[in-house]
């Protein structure tokens, strides 16, 4: 079991890599021993309500089948609305309607929501004095980028509204923040005590999850959150020796464990192995902290699932084939929930079409991407260019050009209160938004390669989108008939071709799902499916592993049937890095 227990409990890491099962896990088996626990999740895309199967909502519930655990979800968008209402709800009286609508259109922004969210999550640290129903409350967090922004807004507004007491932004009249300052200071003195808080750094046994953890856990100890412990969660040691993939799995995992940074080797550390189940339910949340019944595993035998090694879907090559057979240009993006490997699936893609002659501009949204990280030693070619949209270099860039723009004739004052104005909190979205639009032209005379960023912050950057859009529209003296806005050439299935990536499991599925239900609500309909890391399509026989794939032919057959008008499948990569070994196997492929 855990060490010490603290009051309050927070998962984060990487997307993809377990805090959920984890969190929940810990929930059940705390509420198990008596405690009262409260289990929240400040996920965009929490899929609670799956592993715990009960229907969580933003109102406290009831988990089925657990005495003394209840759960919540907070909902970024819906305490966006009520912080909007709660803003403007006492001027209404006192501006015009029209006034009204413009506040309501200021607070319409990515920033807003964040700082809603924000404003929930408080009240649950916070509390109030001598009511605290719950011994332990757990926090499922959003992927790391997520999580250290909700952690340093507190900082980041208290000096806005030192340093601008009059003012307004995105995130509302600074008058409207200044009365939870106190509570801010409160949450934060309870996460850097580490008789009240821990912090639990959740990895798989690979290098960029790994790197993830590190950095986060470095950026949460210079901000005083130093209680920390690390837990690799999936570690697989096979049951058939004999299976040259299963040795090379665990041989790569031990390796990549042997190589981790220093500060994380010298953490407290829990490893949970993979099991041939996912972990939805609570019977199965239970087992968790026991040891994995090998036995069990060898008797359950190798299921002789039809057509394991012919592939259920056509494989990269062909979705390549596809994308270039009638254009050599055009938007490419990947989108989908933190950890389906979205930043690989663009890599090769990019690689392949480069490989082919085509120009290729490969780049990323995503803060917590690291192009080539993943690219390695790989020889790119001449063809393809590779970068990120920095948010850090993008806001002051941003700031610069604002600043020589309307800065001309300012006073030295006025010029303080511009350069103030500008470093408020939703600053750098829109300087991201104005990079990613200039991506999108691009694709007219090359192939730009996105991979964007986890599902939470793709959705709010084409929200950012659709209202450029319309306030485009709205201010243009064009003919609307010959202008195209970036939202409009996201809708254009001629010149954009979104790629929804997930993992052939359950709650990755139900996500993707979700996306692409969010993009049809905005006239964006994806191009096709990929299926990534699948077992099914792997060479394998290893009892374990085969009872893994097994689990997801019907989830492929399910994704084609239901959800994709076009699906891709990609088989499990064991070496490291994957990218590159990816694309050797498919070069073997084509050679064959």
């Amino acid at each position: 079991m855990f060490p010490e227990i603290t009051p309050y409990i927070f998962f984060t890491g990487k997307g993809g890599v377990g805090k959920t099962s984890l969190a929940s896990a810990t929930a059940v088996i705390l509420a198990d021993e008596g405690k009262n626990v409260l289990l929240i999740s400040t996920d965009p895309a929490s899929n609670l309500k799956e592993v715990l199967s009960t229907d969580i909502t933003e109102k406290i519930t009831l988990v089925k089948g657990v005495d003394n655990l209840q759960a919540v979800n907070i909902d970024p968008e819906l305490s966006a609305e009520e912080y909007r209402n709660r803003v403007i709800s006492p001027l209404e009286d006192i501006l015009p309607n029209h006034e009204i609508d413009k506040i309501r259109e200021e607070l319409s922004g990515a920033c807003t929501t964040e700082i809603a969210a924000f404003d929930e999550f408080a009240r649950y640290v916070a509390g109030n004095e001598g009511d605290q129903p719950y011994d332990v409350i757990i926090f499922d967090t959003a992927p790391t980028g997520h999580t250290l922004r909700l952690l340093e807004l507190p900082a980041a507004w208290s000096n806005f509204i030192e340093s601008n007491p009059d003012g307004a932004s995105c995130i509302g009249p600074s008058s409207a923040l200044k009365t939870s300052q106190k509570r801010y200071q409160k949450v934060v003195e309870r996460l850097q005590d580490e008789h009240s808080t821990t912090i639990y750094l959740v990895s798989r046994p690979d290098s960029s999850a790994l790197r993830e953890a590190d950095r986060s856990g470095r950026e949460l100890n210079e901000m005083g959150l130093s209680n920390q412990v690390l837990l690799i969660n999936g570690y697989f040691e096979p049951v058939d020796k004999s299976d040259p993939f299963a040795r090379k799995m665990k041989e790569n995992a031990d390796k990549t464990l042997a190589q981790m940074p220093d500060r994380l080797k010298n953490m407290k550390q829990l490893v949970f192995p993979l099991r041939p189940y996912n972990l939805l339910g609570i019977d199965r949340l239970r087992k968790v902290f026991q040891p994995l019944d090998r036995k069990e595993i060898r008797e359950n035998g190798q299921p002789d699932f039809y057509g394991q090694h012919e592939n259920p879907a056509p494989d990269l090559d062909q979705l390549v084939d596809d994308l270039s057979r009638e254009k050599d240009h055009g938007l490419v993006m990947t989108m989908g929930k933190g950890g389906v490997g979205k930043t690989t699936v663009a890599a090769a893609i990019a690689l392949k079409l480069a490989q082919r002659g085509f120009t290729v501009h490969l780049t990323t949204t995503d803060p917590a991407a690291h192009l080539t990280d993943h690219i390695g030693d790989l020889e790119l070619p001449e063809t393809l260019t590779v970068d990120r949209i920095d948010p850090v270099a993008e806001k002051q860039a941003y700031i610069e050009k604002v600043l020589q723009n309307k800065g001309k004739n300012k006073t030295e004052e006025e010029l303080k209160l511009l350069r103030e104005d500008l470093e408020s909190p939703c600053t750098e979205e829109v300087a991201v938004f104005q990079a990613f639009s200039k991506v999108i032209h691009q694709a007219k005379r090359k192939y730009v390669v996105v991979d964007t960023a986890p599902t939470g912050h793709t959705l709010l950057l084409l929200d950012s989108t659709g209202s450029y859009h319309r306030e485009v529209l709205r201010n243009s003296d064009l003919n609307t008939d010959k202008l195209k806005t970036p939202y409009m050439y996201l809708q254009d299935p001629d010149y954009s071709k979104l790629f929804i990536v997930t993992i052939p499991e359950t709650t990755p599925i139900t996500e993707a799902v979700k996306l692409q239900d969010d993009l049809r609500r905005t006239g964006i309909e994806p191009y096709a499916w990929i299926a990534n890391q699948s077992m099914a399509v792997t060479d394998i026989k290893d009892p374990l592993l085969k009872q893994r794939a097994a689990s997801e032919r019907p989830l492929i057959d399910k994704i084609k049937v239901k959800h994709a008008d076009k699906l891709y499948a990609i088989p499990w990569i064991a070496d490291e890095p994957v990218l590159g070994e990816l694309m050797k196997s498919m070069a073997l492929e084509t050679a064959v």
